[in-house]
């Protein structure tokens, strides 16, 4: 298989009726792709230094059912980028901003990475916005200073160095299989890596890669036993950033949570196994209706 056959963002867009817009979330202009006239809304979370892009393969099967949100996170892609530090109660706040920027009550949250600690923080503290929730190889954890170090080391890589190169290794990172970090991918993140707003904000962007700083917001045990809505784990066995029993440990700890792992698959389960996780997203969600 090569690159070139891979789908390709606008191949995943071109027969679906969307928005590329721009929100203001309390103040922070926040870059959105809507799609989709369902009653429930689902809002997908990136990872990490990502963007929306990071749910392309999944928006169309889910917009024939649901009101379709992905979002740039604070400070990530095309987002507004105020200076502080980016830590899980800023985020939290901000997802909690767009939702009222446009309107919706109560969502199903899917996160990937950072997107599913966020996700987590939100349906503790607010579970009354939060229909479901989907943690897609969920960070926010444990704090294991390598996978620390790989994180911020090679994103500061390629965002301080204008290299393509560096920006592929980190995508690569991210997959099982490099196929799926397609071209086009390396492409729209080395656009976002290299806007000299992103650059000059990548010490807010990863706070949470500072030992302190993500003790302070990791969700221990007890907090995870907190969360009462309707859970969804997600996990990659080739994960090269967290563990099987990381996802095992979350299953225990939140009740009544549901545990897949997806095989050949890395960072990026909706991403790498599309066609399996929109199956189980789909199915998980229809068993959870908004009452």
């Amino acid at each position: 298989m090569t690159q070139d056959l891979a789908p390709t963002i606008w191949g995943e867009l071109a027969d679906l009726d969307f928005t590329l817009t721009t929100v203001d979330a309390g103040g922070v202009p926040t870059r959105s792709l809507q799609a989709g006239h369902g009653e429930e809304s689902i809002i997908f979370l990136h990872g990490t230094s990502g963007h929306l892009e990071a749910f392309i393969r999944n928006l169309r099967p889910h917009a024939e059912k649901y009101t379709v949100h992905a979002i740039d996170m604070l400070g990530h892609g095309y987002t507004g980028k105020p200076d502080f530090p980016y830590e899980i109660p800023r985020y939290r706040d901000h997802l909690l901003a767009y939702m009222d920027a446009v309107g919706i009550e109560k969502a199903h949250i899917g996160g990937e990475s950072l997107g599913g600690w966020v996700g987590g923080r939100t349906a503790i503290d607010n579970p009354e916005r939060v229909a479901t929730l989907q943690l897609l190889c969920a960070g926010g954890t444990v704090a294991n200073p390598e996978v620390m170090e790989r994180i911020r080391t090679s994103t500061r890589l390629a965002v301080e160095t204008d290299d393509i190169e560096l920006t592929r290794k980190r995508m690569r990172l991210l997959m099982a299989d490099p196929v799926n970090a397609t071209e086009e991918l390396v492409a729209v993140r080395h656009a976002i890596y290299h806007r000299p707003e992103f650059v000059a904000n990548i010490d807010n962007l990863l706070s949470l890669q500072d030992m302190d700083t993500r003790l302070r917001n990791i969700l221990k045990p007890e907090d995870l036993a907190q969360i009462t809505v309707p859970t969804l784990i997600v996990w990659g066995r080739n994960n090269p950033f967290g563990q099987i029993p990381e996802a095992t440990a979350m299953h225990d700890n939140i009740a009544g949570s549901e545990l897949v792992l997806l095989d050949e698959c890395g960072h990026w389960p909706q991403h790498e196994q599309a066609e399996q996780y929109n199956r189980i997203s789909l199915d998980f969600l229809a068993k959870h209706p908004i009452g």
